[in-house]
């Protein structure tokens, strides 16, 4: 952890050999969580966890756009996050007129067409979350910690710097908005 501590403020200083000496430390620890966030999409995901990893390194340690991260658990949010739009970016590109928008896919082998529609939820989901931000940031925050980043109250609360009991009530709070806004996007979808 001291490692990982003093090779991110040297990536924040500008040095560029010290992304090189990030990656090994870190890999693991980021390969598990976007093979988490991948299992929780739905079939037909094209993405890999391994090229899901190196996308958001990439664009967690470019060196121009002067990244700080205040701690080890601040730099793994942050790779959540960039994992999260990654995958936001490619749902919405996938569903894009100029990839096939809402077409189906069909079988080579049957007449049939085998239903894959785009993962809307995942949508819905961020467009939510955009819009808590807006209202509420430390609530959305902890969304994409507790969701996307998978981790535990505990550990929210250390990185927050705020108790468990406190994280567990806007936890419940955050839960309770988002579920009241999906209802309001299904009904506005049927």
């Amino acid at each position: 952890m001291n490692d990982v501590t003093r090779i991110l403020s040297a990536i924040e200083e500008g040095d560029p050999h010290a992304a090189e000496q990030l990656l090994p430390l870190v890999y693991d620890e980021l390969r598990k969580l976007a093979a988490a966030r991948l299992a929780q999409e739905k079939p037909g995901q094209t993405l890999q966890a391994t090229a899901l990893v190196h996308e958001a390194y990439v664009r967690l340690v470019d060196v121009d756009q002067g990244q700080r991260w205040n701690s080890r658990g601040h730099f793994f949010a942050a790779a959540a996050e960039s994992m999260r739009r990654i995958l936001i970016d490619q749902l919405r590109r996938k569903g894009s007129q100029r990839h096939g928008g809402a077409r189906r896919r069909c079988e080579l082998a049957d007449d049939d067409l085998v239903d894959l529609p785009l993962n809307d939820e995942l949508i819905d989901l961020d467009d939510a979350l955009s819009k808590l931000g807006a209202n509420d940031p430390q609530a959305a925050e902890l969304v994409k910690l507790r969701v996307f980043a998978g981790m535990t109250v505990e550990e929210i609360a250390e990185v927050q710097g705020k108790s468990p009991r406190t994280v567990k009530r806007n936890w419940a709070y955050a839960r309770a908005w988002l579920g009241r806004e999906l209802a309001a996007y299904d009904q506005r979808k049927s």
